[in-house]
C-alpha cells in the first residue's frame, strides 16, 4: 500500500510503497477512503509537534474510511462500519491500524470527505466553547484566523450557542467564507485596528485564538472584565508573551486548548463532545466547509496550501 510518511524530522515527506499492516490486539484495520490535513501535520514534519512518534512515521492525524480487519479482542460489531479514527498520526495512506476505542461510526448520510474534516476542527472548537469557556447565549465571541480549519468552526459552533459572533480574518474573500458559516460582524486582520474594532462593538467576553502573535495581544486589550481567552495554536509562528497584571486588572482568565490531550486524561471530554456534534451533522445544523479535496499523490500540495494559508475550511486528502 501507499503511505505518505517522513523518515526524519525536517525532512520533506515521500509517498512510500509500504507493507499492509495486521492489527494487534484491540486494533482495527481500516481501509482509509479520506484524511482531513491540520496546521499539526507541518509541526510534526518539522519536529516542532508536542509529541514526537517513532520514526518513521506516517502523517495525517484524522481519517475516514471502513474497517476491514479486526485484532484480537476488538469489537465484531466494527466489522464493515464505517468509521471516523482521531489517530494522531498514519492517516495519510491506504490503509492502516487503530485502537477500536478511536473508532467512531459515522452517521450514514455523512461522505467520507466530510468525517475526514470533522473531528479535529469541530471537536477543537465545541471542547473549547462548551466545555473549557462555558459560553453563554448573548455573549459576545471573537474569532481570529476565522476562515481557517478551527476557526470556521468556531464561527458556525458559537453561533449555534447563541453568541454574537466577530470574525477576524486576512481579506474580503476569507471574511465571506466566515460570514457565511454565520458571523455577525467581520474584521480585516490586514486593513482594521483590531482592538478599536471590536470595542466599537461592545467588546469581547470570549477571545478563541490559533493564531498567536500580535493577534493575541490586541484581542486582549479588547476584552470585557471576566472575558475567557482561549489559545488554540500559533499559526503565526508566533507564541504570546502574556503579562499576568492585565490579567489581575482585567479578571481576565486564559485557558489553553489541546484536543488530543484529552485521550490521555479524560477522553470521555472528546468522545461526549464527538457524540454531540455527529448529532447535530445529522439533523443538518453543521456543514464542514472543505475547500480543496486532493489525491493521495498531491498530499505535499495539501500541506503546502496549509502553509501557504491559502486554503478556508479544511483540505482533505482522499485515497481512491
Amino acid at each position: 500500500m501507499r503511505a505518505f510518511r517522513i523518515a526524519e524530522f525536517g525532512a520533506p515527506p515521500q509517498l512510500d510503497d509500504v507493507a499492509l499492516p495486521d492489527p494487534r490486539p484491540g486494533e482495527v484495520r481500516v481501509r482509509i477512503a479520506a484524511c482531513g490535513l491540520n496546521f499539526a501535520d507541518l509541526l510534526m514534519i518539522e519536529g516542532r509537534y508536542q509529541e514526537r512518534p517513532p520514526l518513521p512515521v506516517t502523517l495525517g492525524m484524522e481519517l475516514a474510511g471502513t474497517v476491514e480487519a479486526l485484532g484480537e479482542g476488538a469489537d465484531p460489531a466494527l466489522m464493515g462500519r464505517r468509521v471516523a479514527v482521531f489517530a494522531g498520526a498514519g492517516g495519510l495512506a491506504e490503509a492502516g491500524c487503530f485502537p477500536a476505542a478511536r473508532c467512531v461510526p459515522l452517521p450514514e448520510a455523512m461522505p467520507f470527505e466530510d468525517a475526514a474534516a470533522f473531528q479535529v476542527a469541530y471537536g477543537t472548537s465545541h471542547v473549547a466553547l462548551d466545555h473549557k469557556a462555558r459560553l453563554q447565549p448573548g455573549e459576545t465571541l471573537l474569532v481570529l484566523g476565522a476562515a481557517g480549519g478551527v476557526g470556521l468552526t468556531a464561527v458556525e459552533i458559537g453561533k449555534r450557542m447563541g453568541a454574537t459572533v466577530i470574525a477576524c480574518a486576512r481579506g474580503a474573500d476569507r471574511l465571506a467564507v466566515a460570514r457565511d458559516a454565520g458571523a455577525d460582524h467581520l474584521i480585516d486582520s490586514d486593513a482594521d485596528d483590531l482592538r478599536e474594532a471590536v470595542l466599537a462593538l461592545g467588546g469581547a467576553d470570549v477571545v478563541y485564538d490559533p493564531v498567536g502573535g500580535e493577534l493575541f495581544t490586541a484581542a486582549m486589550r479588547a476584552c470585557n472584565p471576566e472575558a475567557r481567552l482561549l489559545v488554540i495554536g500559533f499559526a503565526s509562528g508566533d507564541v504570546p508573551q502574556i503579562k499576568a497584571n492585565h490579567l489581575l486588572v482585567k479578571n481576565l482568565t486564559v485557558m489553553g486548548l489541546y484536543w488530543g490531550g484529552y485521550l490521555a486524561f479524560r477522553p470521555e471530554v472528546l468522545t461526549g463532545s464527538l457524540a454531540r456534534l455527529f448529532d447535530w451533522y445529522a439533523e443538518g445544523r453543521l456543514k464542514p466547509h472543505v475547500s480543496h479535496c486532493l489525491p493521495l499523490e498531491r498530499a505535499a500540495e495539501g500541506l503546502e496550501l496549509l502553509r501557504a494559508r491559502k486554503a478556508t475550511g479544511k483540505v482533505v486528502i482522499t485515497m481512491g
